[in-house]
């Protein structure tokens, strides 16, 4: 069944809109200084979750963003469109980094953000491809490549 969003009163919207500005701001111009910009934008229970991370709290959303800046060279995200419907938002967005063995990565996706009744995100999920980082990697890349081919026409 999906998950339908509660009808809001106006200032919640515009509350949920102009956090929702300020979390893709941040984002799109994130450095490991600025991480913790987004513990009044967020709840202290948030749900982090990527293709690698599941997590709950602020510390451990800033522990993954901190690990991101330690294991890959000049990271960063380009929100390229803003939706808030009701107590959701989606953020797209494209990723760029620099990655050992894998060298440089440029990969496209979604984040789906909820917000609380301050509106304040309490859940940021991320949905994207994580293939072309497994592809490149050296003797699984290579497996997959041929599970890949034969899985083709």
């Amino acid at each position: 069944m999906p998950n339908k969003s509660k009808e809001l009163t106006t200032e919640q919207l515009q509350r949920n809109q102009q956090t929702c500005a300020r979390y893709a701001a941040l984002f799109s111009s994130l450095t490991p200084e600025r991480i913790a910009e987004f513990e009044p934008l967020v709840t202290p229970g948030i749900h982090f979750q990527d293709p690698f991370n599941d997590h709950h709290g602020f510390d451990q959303m800033r522990r993954v963003l901190e690990d991101m800046f330690r294991q890959t060279r000049d990271p960063g995200f380009e929100v390229t469109e803003i939706s808030v419907v009701e107590d959701r938002a989606y953020l797209r967005w494209i990723f760029h980094a620099g990655l050992p063995v894998v060298g440089d990565l440029r990969v496209e996706g979604v984040s789906r953000l909820a917000f609380d009744e301050q509106g304040k995100v309490s859940e940021h999920i991320d949905y994207w491809d994580s293939a072309p980082i497994y592809l490149r990697l050296p003797v699984l890349g290579a497996l997959l490549r041929r599970v890949r081919a034969k899985m083709g026409s």
